[in-house]
Order: C-alpha cells, then structure tokens, then sequence
C-alpha cells in the first residue's frame, strides 16, 4: 500500500473504531466534504459532522470498507455504514462510494455518493418510498442535516 492508500485505510479503521480524532487527523485543514446528506461541508464542519454521527450512534453503526486505491493525487474506497437512523429508529445498510483528492499528505476533498432514494426508504419507511427520489424530499434531508450540525457546534 502506498502513502495515501495507507491515509484511507487509517480514517476507515478509526471511523470502524468511532475514533473522531484519528479521522480528523487525516483531514487538511482546508477539507471540503461533499455528499447527498449535507451537502458541501467545509475545514472544521467536517470534522464535527464525523463526531456527532458517531455520537448519534451510541456505539451502534458498524462501518466495513473495502476497494481502497490511491495514487499521489486522487483515491477511492467503498464503505458501507450500517446503523439505526436517530429519527425514526429504522436499520439503514448504506453502500457508499468516496472519492478522494490529496495535498500536503492529507485528504484535502472527500466525496461521498450514494443512493438518496434507496437510504430514505430504508431510514423513513413507506415516506422514503413515495417521496426519498424527489428533490423536494432531498432537500428537506440537507435542510434537517445541516441543522442538526449547527445545534451540535453550538453545543459543544
């Protein structure tokens, strides 16, 4: 494994071992974050959105990854997350992609992709069947996220 194939594989073990410090210690300071969820994060939001999931989770998320490749500049992994969603106490089984770009040693972009649709009705039920393809529904998810987020940085 290279230098940055080694970086992916270190925040996936701490992410597995809900260790926000160690994968913030991967992140430049400069990160921007992008997924359907939240949206575009940016430098200290994404660090503090990794640490209120893995709060949220009370020690219930299980994260499996797998496909890690990088070269100097850009990687990728697979991840899939598996967790009860805090709002209706629904399992969600999440196949993530994440895409990756490099400065300084560090993970300065991260971009997660996945099925918005597939994740709502697995985390809403019958609603996320109906409406989870809607752009309508996708923005009320980033909506709700990104406060969630700001109530989390506010309190701590």
């Amino acid at each position: 494994m290279n230098a940055n194939e080694n970086l992916i594989t270190k925040f996936y073990t701490a992410f597995a071992n809900a260790d926000a410090k160690t994968m913030s210690e991967c992140y430049h300071p400069k990160v921007h974050f992008i997924d359907p969820a939240f949206g575009l994060l940016k430098e200290e939001q994404v660090s503090k959105m990794w640490e209120m999931l893995l709060l949220k989770s009370k020690g219930n998320i299980k994260i499996e990854f797998s496909h890690v490749k990088a070269n100097e500049f850009s990687g990728s992994a697979r991840w899939v997350a598996t967790y009860n969603f805090s709002k209706t106490n629904r399992k969600v089984v999440n196949n993530i992609s994440a895409e990756f770009v490099f400065q300084d040693g560090l993970i300065i972009k991260h971009t997660d992709n996945f099925d918005v649709w597939k994740w709502s009705k697995q985390a809403f039920g019958f609603t996320g069947l109906l409406l989870g393809w809607t752009g309508f529904f996708h923005k009320k998810i980033q909506e709700q996220a990104l406060l969630s987020l700001k109530k989390f940085q506010q309190s701590t």
